[in-house]
């Protein structure tokens, strides 16, 4: 049917726009103004459909512009049809856009039509469809065909639109019906064109391939679904209606999706995933076939349905995976697989419920097998209904309801601003899919069931209307555990730890106060009684325990089942019991009891014997010892806790609850024998220090202050100290030592930790080839290691065999063809220069000479050597001469390969036959003299030199590209030739003597010559090695120069001697994907980034080129060789961005992977032979032009690469330039990896509904597009619920394929040598660990790649590797810890794609995601392991302000995590040992950080309290005590932790192993000299502030740290927001305790360790207080000083409000700051206002030290004080409210009322000073006194923050918060002003940040002036 609107006729009339839409009015609107913009990359989302026809226009533009202009404007005509009021988000744009470009093409393409356009584009289809579709059909590639047939299809449409049907011609017609037809064969592939015809990819040859779709194509047996209209076209009549059966059902999965109603892109993306999975298995180890082996479907049943099967065996139903025997059961496994996959594609984000996922395969499991086998259903018996459903019937009726409860949920959070007790997350909704109750939802699942509805919602009306509007409903109880928002978590999650600590802790004060002695105590009846109290404490404890389990349960407890709560119960009760039964037996034991002792014994009647209390105690504690028992029976306890039997349920119900995970999870014995071992060691050490150092020491002087009796307080006594047994003074002394005491275990593991990682390393064999040096005194052996790890062909044996010399060259030629591709890579990325390239190459063989070919840098200056040698020989034998020649085995290798290498090179360069012959005689004369042993008589040696010089000169000419030089080559072998004959051979003139008829002058000899033959790469390749060997005279031992070239080279080597698996064959390894989630970060730097210039003039080009001179040269060199002068542009944007963390760096890296899978490939598909006769890679494709396409189908068999580029989409219909230029670079990396997959979310707005669709989508690079691959609607925004992050890998992991998946972020890198070991480590899945279990996870090493930045990077770099290397080993193997870490680890993807993903989602709680999944791994019986023979790059932050973003963002991950279900059940279920390496190895870790630092507050506050009380006087009077260091020395550690130690030890360690102890000794003193210990206590208060506060208040959020380079400096008042509550609050309260215990005390003042501990403090203070100053470039110099003072003062002037941003505002900023508190819980808000009263401690203690006191110690005093203050507060609000009211319209009111309040403020000071006898320093101890009480008051207010909004006083809190920010920033302000005065401070503080950069020949003070003179005439 023709158009109606745009035509006047079919053929003879010109289209034109319809009149109404050319008289619409247009306005300007921002349109592209490229000339070249793509029209089909701006459409609208809600205009996709318009995308083919406009780049089927872009196609054929060229070929025909007219037709183009018509596909153009039918599309302009659907647009509008489309969308006729334009409504669509940039749809008014897009059209106008597209009007204006066909009112401009419309003329003049009109003016080159000679027909009308319907004759013109029906004889253009027409060509088109037999030039490009049916001769192309059978010679062009499927995604060649791809297009055209869309392109047809596209012309086809618009015919249709301008012609009728009846005058279409019946060619036409038939062509079209036939692309109709080939559209289902003909679509955009991922990997598999699975329908194409014709010409098909090598990876459709390959049998596995081929095995699996037939496998998945046999549907003839299967019972076809009908399609059914719908019941509203008829009238109810169902006998009426007609039936169809399904015709297009090529395989099972399509049956599937038509029975369930599956999408076509899922449909589509799980075929291809099941074909390559089971092709991947099949391929393994066996011969062609082109049927799938039985044994492969099953292994892969086995690890998919493993979970599902553990479910089922869980909740106690019968699993629904069922196998008649009468009927295929390789066709019903298949289907089973097929319908989870399909299941788990479509779940969007209900695929982190794993259990969720099983309930629902569980029941459409069992309509299944109904439908094949029974036909009736097992509950109704009703029949089956096969009936085909639509394509989102399963996304509409399953996943979408419950996405809608995950978005309620999302919403209750408040974007995670709620208490998490508040709402369920991921974790919740999961587990109610734990208990039988699930199967209440029924099948199909009833919506009204409790799960949907929360419990007490009602029926009515009213109540639902309201749910509806708020979209939230009401709170459900949580599922199993609360996530409660309190430190209790850490004595909930880890009792046990706790309880040891604090029963040793008992224990040792007791053996102290005893006197006796550790062992002294054992012989002691009464003390040891006294011990055994132990057992009542752990009573008491485990009451607590049981208590805090119940209370932090509540919230669930209604969710539980009835035996879960009634073991609560029993719980409780037996606690409470044990609690009362312990004492009382204890008191029964005593002598002489009395009081309410003597009572309970009474009453306890017969039993009140000593022995009692024994017998109670060994009951007590039975449980305990038969844990023990079984604690060494691991196997034992793994099958008790994974059995199901109810016996054994009921026997290990009271041990700990059940739960589906968390059960065996045991290491096998002779790992736990080594940790165990590992902890016994450490506690050893730990409790015998504690012992000896901080707590027997302690014990005396406590003695004795106990039985003072102090009484001459200096302040008022509330509470007399003597009747209490100064128990103050007591706590105040004792409290840091216990603080200590819980904290040093940490420091301890750090030291046990170094040395067995460091020891387990050496074992390990790392670091054992370091230098080059050691790389050449090894390098012979490196071939055949490298073959023994890498070498696949099948005659190794007989070649070994056959001699060794044929081994060994074979080794090196296989060695070679990686080396070079190794070192060729190199030289791409620039790191090293053509000359270290062709010095580093190895000769791909050695046939061609008698000796093994070592690459040029071993041999470098051995020829020059021997020819002095030669030449300063005077024996008349050869026999020294050859020996010193040959104990130099590289140096005779050279001699000979020059010899004979030269030879072959003039032989073929001559052409004359007597040439030849002469130099043939040369040769033979030189042969038979060195057999015979008379080469010194026969040759005069001191020639030699002049022989070089001439070779020399004659190679350079042989290397040079200009063929005009064949004469001058000529002359040269002429002189060649004379020297040889005259001065080197005796009798040379006897060669000459030739036959009489050949007599020719000297002039006319080797005149002929052909240097054609030099052309070729292996010539040229051998003259230009032999040119190097002589002439490289100095020793080659800097080669190459580039540090991180060395880096990569000595690595690679070393690895080759590590334990590495021996490499697979390709075909037989496992496959793998690697997943990078991308935001929206640097993809590629732009010119005008790279050349833009900060503040200071420096741009990012500038900064690289001085960081990097080396690989900026060598870019240079490359393009001037290269001829690449045309692309320098686009090469130097690369070349940065390859410098720099972005996504352009990461994709590079990890496309080596394929390149690396595709060069062994094609090695092993050319066979043995053709390696070790030296053909190269390049040659083989002349060989077999089919290799090439080979490999390439292997390499995409095996890996995929996905990109989850989240915001893709969007960047592409952007109009900022930005995002445009995200979306291009993006584009052109598709483009330049054709392996590369991108995976973006699509949002699009259906016009029709009025609301938003969003799709799952995957694309590819085409030839000039990106072309759509899948597309899968999602049931909502999947970001919206979860962290971005995890929900952004989620919504791609469906596109990955493979066994394993790596994760790789987007600031990481790879290197081409390491992708060549993926095959090994892939191999560490099928060894067997513990016995039977495998591997899901295993851990890679990373390099740090932003080292040598600056001092920073440096210290993060060594603190990042510390961990990534020996910290990882150590918690890998002894400890068994070890997690995931967002590192790049690989991932069994079978494993955790059914058991929730590889991370957790869940907001906030799981902000630390990544560690997630390997909680969740470990829980659900995963193994992980650690190896570092392969490492990936990994960049970190480089700057003060990164940095501590990234720390900020751990600590509140490290907050969040210590309150989630998975550490909570972890901290459980480890034994113990393996709980303490859990502990202190994660959350433990920060906490002890926290302690550190608590430490310090409670030592300076006791200390503080005893100087102001003046008990300190009184018991430095006593002598006993006077001399006492037992306090100072118990302080010792923790000032060591203060330092930064625990950080250092790590490093040193790992430095030493890898580079050399005397290395790390130096690394090690000038970090310390650059200030690292500032830099690592800075860190330390970032990670103490940001747990603690997690944990108190919440807060915790996503913080971006950015990845570019920092040169630039940061403003104070940046600093100032990020660091004043973390830092510089607390930085100043302890430099007024400090003040304050140094002013008025006398303390330590004779012992010899004041200095140490006090100096420790003062250094924590600093270091916070000015660490950010000291780290900003530029910090102290004077103009930026003076700027940021302006910037700050403005900062702090600013009003705030609603829009203005933090940055530009402090009122903005601090109510930002303090936002926190306001979703804070109560308890957080009590402990915050009680922790606010220790600053009255100053007010009361100071006031009473007054000398205006008089020294009276009334309550009046403190009393007067307040009063005081709150004076000077009136007085301030008074002038305050005097400005805002009357500065303005009143000025002399308001001068008035400051004139009086001055002269008031006289008449009282003076009056103070003449009567009441005050004193200066009396006003500087008010100062100190007060000010600390009105920052309790602002910390109380701000809390208490609704009520002083109430009463109208919340202003004046904050305008008394502004007055002291104001102080605290003058505070920190001074010093850095004063030290900016000075100049040589500032330049010492750039040499000191950026030392490193120094040694690299960065020039920092140019960089920093911005002089680029140098810069300028380099580039």
């Amino acid at each position: 049917m023709a158009s109606s609107s745009g035509t006047k006729g079919p053929y003879d009339l010109p289209r034109q726009p319809s009149r109404r839409l050319v008289k619409a009015p247009t306005r300007t609107v921002e349109l592209p103004n490229e000339e070249n913009m793509m029209d089909s990359e701006i459409v609208p989302s809600s205009l996709a459909l318009l995308v083919p026809i406009l780049r089927a226009a872009l196609e054929i533009e060229e070929e025909n512009p007219r037709v183009a202009y018509l596909c153009r404007f039918h599309a302009f005509e659907k647009a509008h049809t489309m969308d006729p009021t334009s409504s669509g988000r940039g749809v008014r744009q897009f059209k106008t856009y597209l009007l204006h470009k066909l009112e401009r093409e419309g003329e003049l393409t009109e003016k080159l039509s000679k027909r009308s356009d319907a004759r013109e584009l029906q004889a253009y289809y027409q060509a088109f469809y037999e030039k490009r579709i049916r001769d192309g059909e059978f010679t062009k590639k499927p995604e060649e065909m791809v297009k055209n047939v869309q392109i047809a299809t596209v012309l086809y449409e618009v015919l249709k639109t301008m012609v009728a049907p009846q005058s279409i011609e019946e060619k036409t017609k038939r062509y079209a019906e036939d692309v109709e037809n080939k559209k289902g064969q003909y679509e955009h592939y991922n990997i598999l064109p699975l329908y194409a015809v014709g010409v098909k990819p090598a990876i459709m040859e390959l049998p596995e391939i081929k095995a699996a779709i037939a496998a998945l194509w046999k549907v003839d047996n299967l019972p076809m679904p009908i399609i059914r209209p719908r019941q509203d076209a008829f009238n109810g009549d169902d006998s009426t209606m007609p039936m169809e059966r399904v015709k297009n059902v090529n395989d099972i999965l399509d049956w599937i999706s038509l029975i369930f109603g599956f999408q076509k892109g899922n449909v589509a993306n799980q075929r291809e995933h099941l074909i390559l999975l089971l092709a991947n298995i099949d391929i393994r180890n066996r011969t062609e076939s082109y049927e799938i082996r039985e044994e492969t479907v099953e292994k892969l049943m086995a690890t998919t349905f493993k979970n599902y099967n553990s479910w089922c065996h869980y909740v106690r139903c019968k699993s629904n995976l069922r196998f008649p025997a009468e009927l295929d059961k390789q066709q019903i496994e298949l289907i089973y697989l097929a319908l989870y996959l399909l299941i788990w594609g479509e779940a969007s984000n209900i695929r982190f419920m794993p259990e969720c996922i099983c309930y629902i395969f569980h029941h459409m499991c069992d309509d299944v097998f109904g439908i094949l086998y029974s036909n009736a259903y097992r509950v109704s018996g009703d029949a089956y209904q096969i009936v085909a459903r639509d394509h989102e019937h399963f996304l509409r009726e399953v996943i979408t309801p419950i996405f809608d409860v995950l978005m309620k949920e999302a919403k209750r959070s408040n974007k995670g601003k709620a208490s998490h007790s508040n709402w369920r997350n991921y974790d919740d909704l999961n587990e109610y899919f734990w208990s039988e109750k699930c199967f209440k939802l029924g099948w199909p699942m009833d919506l009204n069931a409790d799960f949907f509805r929360p419990s007490d919602e009602t029926q009515t009306a009213h109540r639902a209307t309201s749910n509806a509007s708020t979209g939230a409903g009401k709170k459900k109880a949580k599922t199993n555990f609360v996530e409660v928002r309190t430190f209790l978590h850490l004595y909930r999650s880890f009792d046990r730890m706790w309880i040891f600590f604090i029963l040793a802790l008992q224990a040792m004060i007791i053996i102290a106060w005893s006197s006796l002695g550790p062992v002294g105590v054992l012989t002691d009846a009464d003390v040891f009684r006294d011990v055994t109290t132990i057992f009542i404490t752990y009573a008491f404890l485990n009451f607590l325990q049981v208590t805090i389990d119940i209370v932090l349960t509540w919230n669930a407890l209604r969710n539980m089942k009835f035996t879960q709560l009634l073991r609560y119960f029993l719980k409780f009760v037996v606690a409470a019991v044990w609690v009362v039964v312990l004492p009382v037996s204890y008191s029964s034991s005593l002598q002489n009891p009395s009081g309410l002792i003597k009572f309970v014994t009474s009453w306890a009647g017969d039993w009140g014997n000593q022995s009692l209390y024994t017998y109670v105690v060994v009951i007590y504690m039975l449980p305990n010892i038969v844990a023990v028992m079984i604690f060494f029976l691991p196997p034992m306890r793994r099958t008790l806790e994974r059995s199901n039997m109810r016996i054994i349920t009921l026997l290990m119900w009271w041990a700990q609850p059940k739960l589906y995970v968390g059960r065996g999870m045991h290491e096998s014995m002779l790992s736990l024998l080594r940790y165990t071992l590992f902890w016994i060691m450490l506690l050893i050490s730990k409790l015998a220090f504690s012992y000896y150092v901080e707590i027997s020491p302690l014990v005396g002087p406590t003695k004795v202050i106990m039985g003072m009796n102090i009484d001459n307080h200096e302040w008022h006594e509330f509470f007399p100290e003597h009747k209490i047994h100064n128990m103050s003074v007591i706590v105040a002394i004792w409290a840091p030592i216990i603080l200590v005491y819980f904290m040093d275990t940490q420091i301890w593991y750090a030291i046990y930790a170094t040395l067995f990682g460091g020891i387990i390393g050496a074992f390990s064999h790392l670091g054992e080839i370091r230098t080059l040096g050691m790389l050449r005194s090894r390098f012979q052996s490196v071939p055949l290691a490298f073959s023994k790890r890498f070498w696949t062909g099948g005659n190794s044996t007989n070649i070994q065999e056959d001699s060794d010399d044929s081994y060994e060259r074979y080794n090196i030629a296989y060695f070679s063809q990686v080396w070079n591709k190794f070192i060729n890579s190199m030289r791409e990325e620039d790191l090293i220069s053509n000359r270290d390239r062709d010095l580093l190459l190895v000769p791909y063989s050695s046939i061609d000479v008698s000796v093994i070919q070592w690459p040029p840098f071993l041999l470098a200056s051995k020829i020059p050597i021997a020819v002095d040698m030669a030449k300063d020989y005077k024996k008349e034998d050869d026999a020294d001469l050859f020996k010193k020649i040959r104990n130099d085995g590289y140096m005779y290798s050279a001699v000979v390969e020059c010899y004979e290498t030269l030879k072959e090179i003039i032989l073929n360069l001559l052409r004359d036959e007597q040439d030849r012959q002469v130099i043939e005689r040369i040769c033979n004369k030189v042969e038979d003299c060195i057999e015979q042993e008379k080469f010194v008589k026969e040759f005069k040696t001191s020639g030699l030199p002049s022989l070089s010089e001439k070779l020399e000169k004659f190679l350079s000419l042989l290397r040079s590209e200009d063929g005009k030089l064949e004469s001058q080559i000529v002359n040269v072998l002429q002189d060649i030739v004379e020297i040889i004959i005259q001065d080197v051979m005796v009798d040379g003139h006897e060669v000459l003597q030739t036959p009489q008829h050949y007599i020719v002058e000297r002039g006319q000899r080797f005149v002929n010559i052909d240097t054609s033959f030099t052309h070729k790469n292996s010539v040229m390749e051998k003259v230009i090695r032999l040119h190097l060997l002589l002439t490289v005279k100095e020793s080659a031992i800097n080669v190459p120069q580039n540090l991180d070239a060395r880096r990569r080279i000595t690595f690679f080597a070393n690895s080759l001697f590590m334990n590495m698996p021996k490499a697979p064959k390709v075909r037989d390894m496992l496959s793998f994907s690697v997943l990078t989630p991308y935001y929206k970060e640097n993809v590629l730097y732009s010119t005008n980034e790279v050349n833009k210039e900060n503040e200071d003039g420096i741009s990012i080009l500038f900064y690289l080129t001085k960081i990097y001179p080396d690989e900026w040269a060598n870019l240079h060199e490359r393009v001037t060789s290269e001829n690449l002068e045309e692309n320098l542009e686009d090469l130097i944007c690369q070349w940065a961005s390859y410098r720099g963390q972005t996504l352009y760096r990461t994709v590079r890296g990890m496309m080596y992977y394929w390149e690396a899978l595709t060069l062994q490939c094609t090695m092993e598909n050319s066979g043995d032979n053709a390696i070790s006769e030296a053909y190269r890679t390049v040659d083989f494709t002349e060989n077999d032009k089919r290799l090439p396409e080979q490999a390439q189908a292997l390499a995409d068999l095996k890996f995929t690469y996905v990109v989850s580029c989240q915001l893709y989409g969007a960047h592409k219909k952007s109009k900022n330039t930005d995002e445009r230029s995200c979306y291009t670079n993006i584009l052109n990396l598709m483009l330049t990896y054709p392996a590369l997959r991108v995976a973006y979310l699509d949002e699009t707005e259906d016009t029709k509904v009025g609301k938003k669709v969003y799709y799952s989508v995957l694309v590819k690079g085409g030839e000039k597009y990106d072309e759509e691959i899948y597309r899968i609607k999602l049931p909502g925004p999947p970001t919206e619920i979860g962290e971005g992050k995890p929900e952004n890998q989620n919504h791609a992991i469906i596109f990955t394929r493979g066994e394993a998946l790596q994760t790789i972020d987007m600031n990481q890198d790879n290197y081409y040598e390491e992708a060549f070991k993926m095959r090994n480590v892939l191999q560490e899945f099928l060894k067997s660990y513990r016995g039977q279990q495998k591997p899901t996870i295993l851990g890679l090493r990373e390099h740090i790649f932003t080292g040598s930045v600056s001092s920073l990077a440096w210290f993060m770099s060594n603190q990042e590797t510390s961990f990534v290397t020996i910290g990882q080993r150590i918690l890998a193997n002894p400890l068994r810890v070890r997690f995931h870490y967002g590192h790049p680890d690989i991932f069994d993807r079978i494993f955790h794609i059914t058991r929730g993903g590889i991370s957790k989602a869940s907001k906030i709680i799981n902000l630390s995601e990544d560690i997630y999944g390997g909680y969740n791994s470990t829980l659900r019986q995963g193994f992980i392991t650690h190896h570092e023979y392969i490492q990936v790059g990994k960049g970190r932050d480089v700057g003060l302000n990164q940095v501590s973003q990234f720390e900020a963002k751990v600590a509140n991950g490290n907050g969040e995590q210590t309150l989630s279900r998975d550490v909570y059940r972890l901290g459980r279920r480890f034994d113990f040992f393996r709980m303490l390496s859990f502990y202190f190895t994660t959350v433990g870790f920060y906490f002890s950080s926290m302690i550190t630092v608590i430490t310090v507050y409670v030592f300076l506050y006791g200390r503080v309290y005893m100087v102001l009380s003046g008990v300190e006087k009184s018991i430095l009077q006593s002598p006993i005590l006077h001399q006492n260091k037992a306090l100072e020395q118990a302080l010792a550690t923790q000032s060591v932790a203060q330092l930064g130690i625990l950080l250092v030890l790590p490093m040193v360690m790992e430095i030493g192993l890898e580079k050399g102890f005397r290395t790390a000794l130096g690394d090690f003193i000038i970090m310390q000299l650059q200030l690292a210990s500032v830099f690592f206590t800075f860190q330390l208060g970032t990670k103490s502030h940001y747990y603690g506060r997690t944990l108190l208040h919440g807060g915790s959020k996503y913080r971006s740290t950015g990845r570019g380079f920092v040169v630039f400096h940061a403003k104070f008042a940046d600093n100032y927001r990020m660091y004043s509550r973390s830092h510089f609050v607390k930085g100043v309260e302890i430099l007024i305790l400090l003040i304050v215990h140094e002013v008025y005390g006398q303390s330590y003042r004779s012992t010899s360790l004041i200095f140490f501990i006090t100096m420790s403090m003062w250094f924590l203070a600093v270091s916070w207080l000015f660490a950010p100053f000291l780290f900003n470039p530029s910090g102290f110099e004077w103009q930026k000083t003076v700027d940021d003072w302006t910037d700050w003062k403005r900062w702090m002037g600013n009003r705030g409000g609603i829009g203005i941003p933090s940055e530009k505002s402090w009122e903005s900023w601090w109510d930002e700051e303090n936002e926190h508190l306001k979703y804070s819980n109560i308890r957080g808000k009590i402990l915050e206002i009680v922790l606010a009263f220790r600053f009255f401690i100053y007010q009361y203690g100071i006031v009473y030290q007054l000398n205006i006191t008089h020294r009276s110690k009334s309550i009046m005093v403190f009393g007067l004080s307040w009063g005081v203050l709150l004076i000077v507060l009136i007085v301030l609000k008074m002038v305050s409210m005097g400005r805002r009211r009357f500065g303005t319209d009143f000025q002399l009111m308001f001068r008035i009322l400051k004139a009086l309040l001055f002269l008031g403020f006289l008449s009282v000071m003076t009056v103070l000073f003449v009567v009441c006898a005050l004193t200066i320093s009396d006003l500087f101890a008010a100062f100190l006194a007060f000010m600390p009480s009105g920052w309790a008051i602002i910390l109380i207010a701000q809390t208490c923050r609704g009520l002083l909004k109430g009463a109208k006083l919340w202003n004046s809190v904050k305008e008394l918060s502004r007055a002291y920010e104001y102080t605290m920033g003058l505070i920190i302000f001074m010093p850095v002003a004063v030290l900016s005065w000075f100049s040589f401070v500032s330049e010492f503080q750039t040499r000191l940040l950026f030392n490193q950069a120094f040694s690299r020949g960065l020039q920092i003070s140019m960089i920093l002036a911005g002089k680029k003179d140098t810069y300028n005439k380099v580039k």
